[in-house]
């Protein structure tokens, strides 16, 4: 006997596909609860430095649902601790695991690097070590959150940089300026013409580094001084450049030669950024820098191919 063929139009076939599909494809928050998240769409974070400016970056990225932090990596093992029973903490009251032990530890950067499961990492380190840090996480596959100042020299920001596109990584700084309110109002005010034909620009920053003058002092317990210098010339200890936990002082290695730039990177980062932005020249930059001589020029001057001179300026 043979069997009737039923007539099933296209656009009928499509319609039924479609309610079956929707009844056989459950979402993810009907199995997990309200809320819940496939532990493969979180974004497994490793933080590289864990000081003051690591730890205030981890209370920022403890309130987002698609990132899990499982490891930390500093040459400070009080620091290094005091991370880690911070983010096991949080993830304990979170889920309801009194022993939740998921954020491991290390003092050298490079077995962090070497988690297989690790995705992004955030660098918040002294400023001599971005760069080493930055490449080696390119290299290991890694995408990037790097604390401004990005490096310490041109040199190093262009290898950086190339790091970055020859692996194909996600690459964000720390610029945090650029999602204050104030200052992109300020920037939109001055790419739109409301100030007018813009010629001269001042940016009020402090001067550049200083020689390292501070007396030496014993290393505290539980600091890896050489690892703490990496890729930098020796310098002795003082409690001024690498503070011990707890100890209310924002660390000065910023304002020492070898160290950091001074105020001329450590703000400059974020006031220079600001002028790149106002004048729509991300892809761009001055074409002559020309630094003071004590003579006709006073000060850092900036010269951009349209004319506009911008000069850095002491507070």
């Amino acid at each position: 006997m043979q069997k009737k063929v039923t007539s099933l139009s296209r656009r009928k076939f499509l319609n039924q596909a479609a309610i079956l599909s929707s009844i056989m494809i459950v979402p993810r928050f009907v199995l997990g609860g309200k809320g819940y998240m496939a532990p493969s769409d979180k974004i497994n974070l490793g933080f590289i430095g864990t000081g003051r400016q690591g730890s205030g970056l981890l209370n920022n990225f403890l309130k987002l649902d698609e990132v899990q932090v499982i490891a930390a990596s500093d040459v400070y093992a009080s620091k290094l601790v005091n991370f880690k029973n911070k983010a096991n903490k949080f993830y304990a009251d979170k889920t309801g695991q009194a022993n939740y032990d998921g954020c491991k530890t290390y003092e050298d950067f490079r077995e962090l690097l070497a988690i297989k499961d690790l995705n992004a990492v955030v660098i918040a380190t002294p400023d001599h070590w971005h760069a080493v840090h930055a490449i080696r996480a390119a290299e290991a596959g890694k995408d990037i959150y790097c604390e401004k100042p990005l490096s310490l020299t041109v040199r190093e920001g262009r290898a950086m940089v190339n790091a970055a596109r020859k692996h194909d990584r996600v690459f964000q700084t720390g610029s945090m300026q650029r999602s204050a309110p104030e200052f992109r109002q300020t920037a939109e005010l001055i790419r739109n013409g409301y100030l007018g034909e813009i010629k001269t620009i001042k940016v009020s920053i402090g001067g550049g580094p200083l020689p390292y003058d501070l007396p030496k002092e014993d290393l505290p317990e539980g600091l890896n001084w050489d690892l703490w210098l990496g890729p930098n010339e020796y310098v002795h200890y003082n409690k001024q450049i690498a503070p011990a936990l707890g100890v209310d002082i924002w660390a000065r290695w910023r304002y020492y030669k070898g160290l950091g730039g001074g105020d001329l990177t450590d703000w400059g980062a974020h006031m220079f950024d600001i002028v790149q932005w106002s004048l729509d020249m991300d892809e761009s930059g001055p074409t002559e820098i020309i630094p003071p001589n004590g003579n006709d020029v006073k000060f850092l001057t900036y010269k951009y191919g349209n004319g506009i001179t911008m000069t850095q300026e002491n507070f």
